[in-house]
């Protein structure tokens, strides 16, 4: 479906006349989000507590969304409304007691970065490998696994830089080997980049839809590997208890639900899940799957670095890696020290980008024009001159 198709479809956006590049933070919604929005209240309202059943299949719908995506129907998945809900659930599964070291890379997203770094002020010792070079970075993360570690974490595909990170799978075999958890950020891979969950059946995979797929807010993921029924997370919500039962080796301890049940937090609001499926729904009857997104984004992106290569920039003021865009998820990052500073120049240019130190990011999505594309990167040039 080409870009003239879908916009009308984000008239509330305004899509076809604004320059948003944040396709890799912060897409668009498309008008039918606001259905689901106003299901909700109908349904509280009609209702009012025994809204939950109603909410629950919203839930159930959002998580064989996700379960899709990544190419697992009926995987087991839990929801939350942020990955870092998520990943503190995980760590607080895993014995950082006996196992007092977490392996990780110096390119992860930011509630990783700063979680990992506060538990390293007390009694974890945290390893950050080198994010670059990506080509060796599962060999290298590999090798620092040991009888110490308590888990692996680390990212598909890297926020900072775009870069795939390949192999993932033999980081996977060394985790195994020492019975190790190991945890991929697939945040940059949902809805931009097929997701291949081959090596990786005992992983633990989070993410979101907050970015690509369009959910909006309050709508995260972690998929399960088959062990994790046999985990007990200290950071536990009361709906972990639905169907809960009691263990048979000692009645006292705290019991937890089944599935992906035990890694569930608490009361929510619903509106998100009611805002996701009917997104869902919309990427279905559209036919905007995995295949197709990628297929565009590999357009679009393509097409800003060519346009980028023939501003004629110096390197010195702003550079982009030249490997090839399949190595990259769905964003092209520019390597500038003033990034920020272009970042807000181009914002009043009305130009919408992001900046993550010193990486310049540029984010399409579907329901942009070619030559909206080519006039931010034309804005590009004007204030890097």
């Amino acid at each position: 479906m080409r870009a003239e198709e879908l916009a009308p479809r984000y008239a509330r956006f305004g899509v076809g006349s604004r320059l948003l590049l944040t396709g890799h933070s912060h897409q668009a919604w498309p008008d039918v989000a606001l259905e689901g929005q106003i299901a909700a209240f109908d349904d509280a309202a009609l209702a009012v507590d025994e809204k939950w059943s109603r909410a629950f299949a919203k839930a159930d719908r959002v998580r064989a969304g996700f379960a899709s995506w990544l190419g697992e129907p009926g995987a087991d998945i839990a929801l939350g409304a942020n990955t870092h809900e998520l990943v503190v659930r995980f760590l607080s599964a895993v014995d950082l007691t006996g196992r007092p070291k977490l392996v990780t890379t110096d390119g992860e997203f930011h509630t990783l970065r700063r979680q990992l770094g506060r538990l390293a002020e007390e009694f974890v010792r945290i390893v950050r490998v080198p994010a670059e070079p990506v080509a060796t970075l599962a060999e290298r993360l590999a090798s620092e696994v040991d009888d110490r570690t308590a888990a692996v974490l680390v990212s598909a595909v890297l926020f900072e830089t775009s870069r795939i990170v390949p192999g993932l799978a033999a980081v996977a075999a060394a985790c195994e080997r020492h019975g190790v958890e190991l945890l991929v950020d697939a945040y940059h891979t949902l809805g931009v980049v097929p997701f291949d969950t081959a090596g990786l059946s005992d992983a633990w995979i989070v993410g979101g839809g907050y970015k690509y797929l369009q959910l909006g807010e309050g709508n995260c993921f972690l998929r399960l590997p088959p062990h994790a029924q046999e985990l007990r997370p200290l950071v536990t919500g009361w709906f972990a208890e639905f169907d809960a039962l009691a263990d048979e080796r000692d009645p006292t301890l705290v019991a937890y639900g089944p599935g992906a049940t035990r890694f569930a937090g608490s009361t929510y609001d619903p509106t998100s899940h009611y805002r996701a499926a009917r997104v869902m729904d919309f990427f279905v009857d559209l036919g905007l799957d995995a295949p197709l997104l990628r297929e565009i984004s590999l357009l679009q992106t393509g097409l800003i670095v060519e346009a980028f290569d023939a501003l004629g920039l110096p390197e010195s003021v702003i550079t982009l890696d030249r490997a090839d865009r399949v190595e990259f998820g769905g964003f092209v990052a520019f390597h500038a020290e003033r990034a920020g500073e272009f970042q807000r120049a181009l914002a009043e240019r009305g130009v919408l980008s992001d900046s993550r130190g010193s990486y310049l990011r540029f984010g399409p999505a579907p329901y942009l024009r070619d030559s909206q594309l080519l006039d931010a990167v034309a804005a590009l040039g004007e204030v890097a001159r």
